[in-house]
């Protein structure tokens, strides 16, 4: 079916990522080196949507800043949800804007294109509700589903049964007369629920079709989940946005990734790509990211990249991506899986990966180590210091020999300690870690925090607090 409309969910806080969302609502948190949101419209975008409803509501600036009036030239209309009342609720601040049948997504995990394809091709005139659904471990622990062929007979929010291994994708098409169902919804704990619109539906015997799908679904609960999204992300080859024209591929570990003025690239057929509308660089192993491809059909993307070492594929990593527009020190060592955002230094003698992601403008400095860590824009990591398994906020400074070196830790968030997690420590937008700092796993530093020098960090750290020795 024809559907030219969608509305993308993203006015939630995501209160488990803390202290990451303290000023950011989670669909803005780096999956690999861009947000989440943004691979959630690329993948509407390239299904053929072509008009954009976003409604957000915490900390809403920070998405219509770096959005603006459009995307990938495709318009984008605001809705704004005032309290945070639920997903049934947020979606009716679109309603007034829809008269077509239409696409809802969660603009806080990961979709690809052919899971909104496959969704926007099934539904049919008759259909009241189409959702997607994947095979997945995961299904008890979120919307679980049960068909019957490709009808739904039966939708459960979290059953905690492990008799269920459909899950709901979160990928919608619904008929305007879908807003009726969601208004008659009773609310729970002052809530109103998209799922339990759906569960209504499904339990009055109105056509609800779902579509199964082997797409990618990702969603990102905890600050540790940022490192297997952007690890599962660099390793299926599906890092996007490593700036179009101006990304490198390299599809093994390698020394002295060329700077501005040698990188090579390839182009998006579409034309997309550049600084404010960042392209896709496909996978390592071959054109479509797909496994199986030659070596050959990688390594001829490197072409025009420059450095003082040759390749190396004694490992069998996966690829690393670097911008053209960042700069890599001869001395330096990338190991991929990496990507090196725009604008970012690399300084000599530094290792930078595997399992790592560098957002735009940011600087590692001599010496440095940076592994299996997700550092986003604008942030430094100083001379000879290492950050392993760690998850920074931007413009993140961290001083020459502080040391955060990974590990399993028990992690608190909120009420509850997770046991066993691998963390090496979660440094929130602008804080500052002084030179000989050290930082045990599992820690939580929080936004604006300073943690001066020599001094030792073990546990949370409190939203502009100071850390002594």
């Amino acid at each position: 079916m024809d559907i030219e409309s969608a509305v993308v969910l993203a006015a939630g806080e995501g209160t488990r990522l803390r202290p990451l969302t303290k000023h950011r609502p989670k669909p803005m948190l780096p999956a690999a080196n861009r947000p989440i949101l943004e691979y959630v419209f690329d993948a509407l975008i390239d299904a053929g949507v072509e008009d954009l409803h976003l409604v957000v509501g915490y900390k809403r600036d920070r998405v219509q800043n770096h959005f603006g009036a459009a995307y990938r030239d495709r318009p984008i209309t605001y809705h704004v949800q005032g309290k945070q009342l639920g997903s049934g609720h947020a979606l009716l601040q679109a309603s007034h804007a829809l008269d077509a049948d239409f696409l809802v997504v969660n603009g806080d995990q990961i979709v690809r294109e052919e899971t909104v394809t496959a969704v926007r091709e099934a539904h049919t005139v008759e259909d009241v509700a189409t959702l997607a659904v994947i095979e997945s471990e995961e299904a008890p622990n979120y919307g679980a589903v049960k068909l019957d062929g490709d009808r739904v007979v039966e939708f459960t929010e979290k059953p905690r049964s492990d008799s269920y291994r459909l899950l709901n994708a979160g990928v919608y098409v619904f008929a305007p007369s879908f807003f009726v169902e969601v208004e008659s919804t009773p609310r729970q704990h002052g809530e109103l629920s998209l799922s339990d619109s759906i569960a209504q539906l499904v339990e009055n015997g109105s056509p609800v079709r779902g579509v199964l799908t082997d797409g990618i679904w990702e969603d990102a609960t905890y600050p540790w989940d940022l490192l297997s999204l952007a690890r599962k992300l660099m390793n299926r080859g599906l890092v996007e946005g490593a700036a179009g024209p101006n990304a490198a591929v390299v599809p093994g570990g390698r020394d002295g990734a060329g700077g501005p003025d040698g990188a090579g690239g390839t182009d998006r057929t579409d034309g997309a790509g550049g600084a404010d509308e960042p392209g896709r660089v496909d996978g390592p192993e071959g054109v479509d990211g797909t496994d199986g491809a030659s070596e050959t059909a990688g390594a001829g993307r490197t072409a025009g990249l420059r450095g003082a070492a040759a390749l190396d594929r004694s490992a069998g990593a996966d690829g690393v991506y670097v911008d053209r527009t960042a700069t890599v020190h001869p001395d330096a060592t990338l190991q991929g899986p990496a990507i090196v955002g725009p604008d970012s230094v690399i300084g000599p003698a530094a290792v930078v990966g595997p399992n790592t992601a560098l957002g735009r403008n940011v600087t590692v400095e001599a010496g440095a180590v940076v592994r299996g860590s997700v550092v986003d824009v604008d942030s430094r990591v100083g001379p000879n210091a290492t950050l392993v398994d760690c998850v920074t906020g931007e413009g993140v400074q961290v001083g020459a020999g502080t040391v955060a070196p990974g590990g399993s830790a028990d992690v608190r968030i909120g009420t509850r300690i997770h046991e066993g997690c691998q963390l090496g420590a979660v440094i929130a937008d602008r804080a500052r870690l002084d030179g000989g700092a050290t930082v045990e796993p599992g820690s939580l530093v929080g936004p604006h925090a300073s943690v001066r020098t020599g001094a030792h960090v073990r546990g949370d750290v409190d939203e502009g607090a100071e850390v002594r020795r």
